[in-house]
């Protein structure tokens, strides 16, 4: 290699860019790294060459690249996280759970609990009082709903829902239990009444 020509030393020429004479110093830097005095003629033909083109731009001979003169626009702007579907779900899900003041959760606690003991008093004698006292629980579970967000349809839908889980849990759980009917025990009609309330005090509580 001539030592006196640094651009030899890199195997590059004088128009070369300063992609070529990085990719040159770092491959020959590679190849003669066991070679001490090759690889510090390299070093020094790299930074005769660096120098020499720092006075040409001094004296405007060449001109810098953009990227290498304003690196801040080589920066990556951030990526958009797109959100997930259960952010989405989460979300929509929030628009009806409630979180209730004490008075939110006492008076519906007090109206249902009420129902569910006069329907446990009413057993046997007094059946033709289980409608009405579901009526009631569900005309009491609609007025709670509404006066949340003053949205007459959405409460009565969502009471609706309500009262059919409430039923169809109720008579599937009391079908289940080993208590025969008749034999002292609660009738299957009293207890799903008593799981629907249950149900709408879960509703008129934490729903919106």
């Amino acid at each position: 290699m001539n030592e006196q020509n640094p651009y030899e030393t890199l195997g590059i020429t004088k128009d070369s860019s300063f992609e070529d004479i990085q990719n040159a110093r770092s491959r020959l830097t590679q190849q003669y790294r066991e070679d001490a005095k090759r690889v510090e003629r390299i070093e020094a033909a790299y930074d005769a060459i660096i120098m020499d083109r720092l006075k040409m731009r001094q004296e405007g001979k060449i001109k810098v690249p953009d990227r290498i003169r304003f690196p801040e626009r080589n920066l990556q702007p951030p990526k958009t996280v797109t959100p997930m579907a259960s952010e989405s779900s989460s979300n929509w899900l929030q628009q009806f759970i409630d979180t209730p003041s004490r008075n939110d959760i006492l008076w519906p606690s007090g109206v249902f609990l009420g129902l569910a003991v006069l329907t446990l008093l009413a057993q046997g004698s007094q059946m033709a009082f289980l409608p009405f006292a579901l009526a009631l629980g569900f005309c009491a579970n609609l007025y709670f709903l509404n006066r949340k967000e003053k949205r007459f349809g959405r409460a009565l839908l969502m009471t609706l829902v309500a009262f059919v889980v409430g039923l169809g849990v109720g008579g599937l759980l009391s079908g289940l239990m080993s208590t025969p009917t008749g034999n002292g025990g609660i009738m299957p009609i009293e207890f799903a009444e008593l799981v629907t309330f249950m149900v709408f005090w879960l509703t008129s509580s934490f729903l919106r």
